[in-house]
């Protein structure tokens, strides 16, 4: 099991730039697969990013690819995303989420561990 902890959001203007960070602990973390989603108010939880235990695969939504940008760093047990050129329609509850499964990493049921998640809204 991993316990995950989001921080970074707030208030961007469109066209802006922030950091998510997602601190986990656990001693599975360096072997899950580690995703982040996003929920609007009214709509469904969307998958946004992905990234392998290693780092060295990652997937992107369609909406996101060549804005965000997701990472690890395993020796600090940590994961994150870099969104910019940020857009009003990214607004939403952003959640990091962790999973042993290497398959179907787009999809929110396969994962095990969610965050709280943390808030991010872009002004236009």
């Amino acid at each position: 099991q991993v316990q995950l902890v989001e921080s970074g959001g707030g208030l961007v203007q469109a066209g802006g730039s922030l950091r998510l960070s997602c601190a986990a602990s656990g001693r599975t973390f360096s072997t899950s697969t580690m995703g982040w989603f996003r929920q609007a108010p009214g709509k469904e939880r969307e998958f946004v990013a992905a990234i392998s235990w290693s780092g060295f695969s990652t997937y992107y939504a369609g909406s996101v690819k060549g804005r965000f940008t997701i990472s690890r760093d395993n020796a600090q047990n940590t994961v994150y995303l870099q969104m910019n050129s940020l857009k009003p329609e990214d607004t939403a509850v952003y959640y990091c989420a962790a999973t042993g499964s290497g398959q179907n990493i787009r999809t929110a049921s396969t994962y095990d561990d969610w965050g709280r998640g943390t808030q991010v809204t872009v002004s236009s």
